[in-house]
């Protein structure tokens, strides 16, 4: 054994390689192994007659993700991905710079905490409660009415995209229950970048002459915008891949992971499942690009 310690002091390199090698085992056998057989499938025939998958190599698939019906799909999911990350970024903000900059000790660990919280309940928990806060005689519409503001509620209901019959069958509920699911990952990232200003640098640029709204344009946001970033990757790619909340709250309508499971769970067309499967990977592997060079993996 002190053979083989002084050999590891020695070699540092190895040492590390010994290290690292169960896990990297692991993430490219298991991880990343099932999921290039399931993207493998992305060119293979489906056999409408037999129900089957035909080993041979075609590209109708990605064609068929061109179609109409299957494009409005990926627009779908990109359009509330892109909405939720912007809800989650206007809320957290405001919240990440009190926890940051005015927050006592113990109103910190308060909000540390409130933030938290909800991440500590079942996904699917939460998701089944919103179905029922956000249903004709649930509380919201209990509060809704108490203020009076039923006929406003309405008539946002009646916009075209956003409204629907209820709050629960609405892509404005949906939308809703996105956000409060995904809000603490937005907040937390905001928080960190935003800890990291020097509190000098706003009371020099108070100092200066700057206004409010000065020092929040050419100071603040700058320095905490990597921190945003960084939350949206969480918000964006989360939104991006569910399929558990399109099916509970909001209208008909497939999402992207909905889709995916529709295909491969309930139909076992794979290879549509898989050319499905490499719409988020490419969306997000642009988004991860347009993020690293704008510095949000340092406020990770």
């Amino acid at each position: 054994m002190r053979a083989i310690s002084n050999l590891l002091y020695q070699r540092r390199t190895l040492t590390l390689l010994l290290i690292l090698t169960p896990p990297l085992l692991w993430f490219g056998v298991v991880y990343l192994g099932s999921l290039l057989t399931l993207l493998s499938q992305s060119v293979f025939t489906f056999d409408d007659m037999s129900m089957s998958v035909v080993t041979e190599f075609t590209s109708d698939n990605f064609a068929n993700l061109l179609v109409p019906a299957n494009l409005d799909i990926v627009l779908r999911t990109l359009a509330m991905a892109c909405a939720v990350t912007l809800s989650t970024a206007l809320i957290g903000f405001p919240m990440a710079y009190y926890m940051a900059h005015h927050a006592s000790p113990a109103e910190k660990g308060f909000f540390y905490v409130g933030v938290m919280l909800p991440m500590w309940a079942s996904y699917i928990v939460k998701a089944y409660a919103w179905t029922v806060l956000l249903a004709q005689g649930g509380v919201i519409y209990w509060v809704v009415n108490m203020l009076g503001l039923h006929g406003a509620l309405q008539a946002v209901l009646a916009i075209p995209v956003i409204g629907g019959d209820s709050l629960a069958t609405s892509n404005l509920g949906r939308f809703l229950v996105f956000t409060y699911i995904w809000l603490p990952f937005m907040v937390l990232p905001i928080q960190a970048a935003i800890e990291r200003v020097p509190p000098n640098l706003l009371l020099a640029s108070g100092d200066l002459g700057a206004r409010p709204w000065q020092t929040f344009r050419t100071v603040l946001w700058p320095l905490a915008f990597p921190g945003v970033v960084a939350g949206s990757i969480f918000t964006f790619s989360l939104t991006l891949g569910d399929y558990i909340i399109p099916q509970l709250v909001g209208p008909s309508g497939l999402y992207i992971g909905s889709m995916v499971y529709t295909m491969q769970g309930t139909i076992g067309n794979m290879p549509m499942a898989a050319a499905f499967t490499c719409v988020p990977i490419v969306l997000i592997t642009v988004y991860l690009t347009i993020a690293r060079r704008l510095g949000a993996f340092n406020a990770l």
